[in-house]
C-alpha cells in the first residue's frame, strides 16, 4: 500500500517564488546565520594590525642583556651623505618596556663626566649590540652608580650566563 502524492499540490517548502527571489528579501532563517557564524571579510582590527606590523619589526638577533652588563652598541651616525657606526661602550643600568620599545639605559665615564645614553634596541639607528662581559647585581635599576666615582663604579663580574 503505498501513497501516491497528487501533482497538483506543491508543497510550500519547495516552491520559490521568482519575484521575491529577485527582489532579494532576507529569510528569517539567513538573517540569524551571521549572528551564529562569524564571516572575515579580509580586514584586520587596529591592534591586530598594529601587532602584526610590530613583529615584523623585531630585531631577532639582538643577545640577551641584562642589568649589570657591559654592552658595546654600535649606533649609526649620519654626516652628509656619509653614514658610519660609532661604538659606544658602558654598562647597561636600566631595562625598561618590552617588545619593540624595549630600551636600554647605558652609563659610562667621558672625559671623567657620567655620560648616559637611552637606547631603543629595535631602532635602526642601533646597527649592533655586544654583551662585552657579563655583571653581578642584585637589584633591577642600578642609579646608585651615579652618585659613585672611580673604582666604587665597578661592577663585579658573573661567570654563570
Amino acid at each position: 500500500m503505498a501513497t501516491e502524492t497528487d501533482p497538483t499540490t506543491t508543497d510550500p517548502s519547495t516552491d520559490v517564488d521568482p519575484q521575491t527571489e529577485d527582489q532579494g528579501t532576507p529569510d528569517v532563517v539567513s538573517a540569524a546565520a551571521p549572528a551564529a557564524v562569524t564571516v572575515t571579510t579580509g580586514k584586520l582590527s587596529a591592534r591586530a594590525l598594529i601587532e602584526e606590523f610590530e613583529a615584523t619589526q623585531l630585531k631577532s638577533d639582538l643577545p640577551e642583556i641584562y642589568v649589570g652588563d657591559t654592552v658595546k652598541v654600535g649606533v649609526r651616525i649620519r654626516e652628509g651623505n656619509k653614514e658610519r657606526v660609532q661604538p659606544y661602550e658602558g654598562v647597561v643600568i636600566a631595562k625598561r618596556h618590552g617588545g619593540l620599545n624595549q630600551t636600554i639605559t647605558v652609563r659610562r665615564i667621558f672625559q671623567g663626566i657620567g655620560v648616559e645614553r637611552v637606547f631603543m634596541l629595535h631602532s635602526p639607528q642601533v646597527a649592533s649590540v655586544k654583551v662585552e662581559r657579563r655583571g653581578k647585581v642584585r637589584r633591577a635599576k642600578l642609579f646608585y652608580l651615579r652618585d659613585r666615582v672611580g673604582k666604587a663604579t665597578r661592577v663585579k663580574q658573573r661567570f654563570d650566563r
